[in-house]
């Protein structure tokens, strides 16, 4: 319900922009680009591809091929298409934003970590690891040297490169980097947002890889806690975490 409504809402402020501004302005093509997210959050990927393609075609009109907001609509339009599985489609969309950015903002700009990470992302879902790890290590570096050791940012960086290291098999090395994401969510956040789930959720899949379930159900548990009281005992994460949890207790009965 609060998704349709905010769906509404930005509906009447494009309206609103364009009758305002005309249909060739930044802004709105910022509010073609919010109808995008949200269309993007429903599920409804073909309406999110449009808005997107909208959005790009008129930062391009106004700002040219090579400003930093066009880099940003690309690389919606190709986190879109790798969501979807079209990583044909996805990887040289994910490619411009990068170089965009990285010859307009300078090598230690985080915007250019977050292309990074969506590219690496990428080729994770790929099963490109090799391709994906050197773009991860590269973007935690960049947040850590523009943003601070500890900024929410770099939280994730860390959380991306140690799910990589997970999918890898290199358990030792991807626990450390979860456990540092936690502790930077835990102190940034409160200890109950739903980011600070998504990391015990991941630890605690880690440990579950490895056998380890008495490590891992203390961990399911705190998750499935956050996310009931973030987001309503029937949100698709909460079953999810339930799953996950529920799914350790069984090796431990044996």
């Amino acid at each position: 319900m609060l998704d349709t409504e905010a769906l509404a809402v930005a509906q009447r402020v494009l309206e609103i922009r364009e009758k305002i501004l005309g249909t060739n302005h930044p802004a709105v093509a910022r509010s073609v680009n919010n109808l995008a997210v949200l269309s993007y959050v429903q599920g409804r990927y073909a309406d999110a591809e449009s808005f997107y393609r909208r959005s790009l075609a008129i930062f391009e009109k106004i700002l040219g091929p090579n400003h930093p907001d066009v880099a940003i609509s690309v690389n919606n339009l190709g986190s879109l298409y790798r969501d979807e599985g079209r990583f044909t489609d996805a990887e040289p969309l994910l490619r411009r934003s990068l170089a965009i950015r990285e010859k307009t903002l300078g090598p230690d700009n985080p915007s250019i970590a977050t292309a990074l990470n969506s590219l690496a992302l990428l080729y994770e879902s790929q099963g490109r690891y090799d391709d994906a790890e050197p773009l991860y290590n590269r973007s935690l570096a960049i947040r850590e040297k523009s943003l601070g050791p500890d900024h929410p940012d770099v939280a994730l960086s860390l959380n991306n490169l140690a799910n990589l290291y997970q999918h890898r098999g290199r358990y030792a090395d991807a626990e450390p980097l979860y456990k540092r994401s936690l502790t930077i969510k835990e102190n940034a956040r409160s200890t109950d947002h739903p980011s600070i789930a998504l990391t015990l959720n991941n630890l605690a899949d880690l440990y579950e890889s490895q056998g380890r379930f008495a490590d891992a159900e203390p961990l399911y548990k705190r998750s499935f806690a956050i996310w009931e009281k973030a987001l309503g005992p029937d949100h698709p994460d909460v079953a999810k975490s339930l799953k996950s949890g529920a799914s350790v207790q069984f090796p431990r009965s044996l």
